[in-house]
């Protein structure tokens, strides 16, 4: 991967849907710097998801802009930007009737990745997510969390310097939750730019270095996670986001 990415710049997003008499984001703006592990957080409806498909890619907004920057400053777009992000959506995206393998290699096939790379790859993956052994497995078969751990694999099988993950940990047992974070934070060790959703508080406070917390489209805080819980002088995340947000 040869996009050397220094940070990501959002300046002043608004979405409007059609048909809607409200902005789902209102003037959002704020940086995401490489290698930070960033929660994005807010009560239902807050406008989390039409931001993060914005920060993907996957919908334009009504106005402003996003710019992904190398470190001179220039902006990385078009296939080179497709090359460095990988999004795990809440929903599971794979074809349940395949097995893990299968998935990986059509998946890894859309990113052009060659038969040599898409083997090596997989076997990492399988290998430190601890499903090797269901590897050749139709997935149908699998327990809810083994199905999030494929689904994340897919999301890194061309080893994106960027990971959106929705929910990445929701409906699984303590053990699986713990296992998939223990890895989130190893890949960001090595360099992964994590930008995390989820309604886990919890978890969020212990994953994440740096939020954005967004309530009717606005942000309503931004910083890093700690010194957001000591500046407005509550304990936890939980009781910042109470504070915070109008889903009381």
């Amino acid at each position: 991967m040869n996009a050397d990415l220094s940070h990501i710049e959002l300046n002043a997003i608004s979405k409007q849907y059609k048909k809607t008499l409200t902005q789902s984001l209102s003037n959002v703006s704020f940086q995401i710097n490489v290698g930070e592990k960033i929660g994005i957080l807010g009560p239902n409806g807050a406008g989390k998801t039409t931001l993060i498909s914005i920060l993907c890619g996957l919908i334009e907004p009504t106005t402003g802009s996003v710019h992904y920057k190398k470190k001179d400053n220039q902006t990385i777009s078009g296939v080179d930007l497709k090359k460095i992000i990988g999004f795990v959506p809440q929903e599971y995206a794979f074809y349940h009737e395949l097995t893990p393998l299968q998935n990986l290699a059509y998946f890894g096939a859309l990113y052009n990745l060659t038969q040599q790379e898409i083997k090596t790859r997989s076997n990492q993956l399988l290998s430190f997510l601890e499903i090797s052994e269901v590897a050749n497995k139709k997935i149908n078969t699998f327990s809810g969390g083994m199905k999030r751990k494929v689904n994340l694999a897919i999301g890194l099988i061309h080893q994106p310097k960027i990971l959106f993950l929705d929910e990445p940990t929701v409906g699984v047992d303590v053990q699986t939750k713990l296992a998939i974070i223990t890895f989130l934070n190893e890949i960001n060790t090595q360099g992964t730019t994590i930008i995390y959703s989820s309604h886990h508080l919890a978890e969020a406070e212990d994953f994440c270095n740096q939020l954005v917390m967004i309530d009717k489209g606005n942000i309503v805080a931004n910083g890093p996670t700690l010194e957001l819980i000591k500046n407005h002088d509550v304990k936890d995340l939980q009781a910042l986001f109470i504070q915070l947000t109008e889903n009381k």
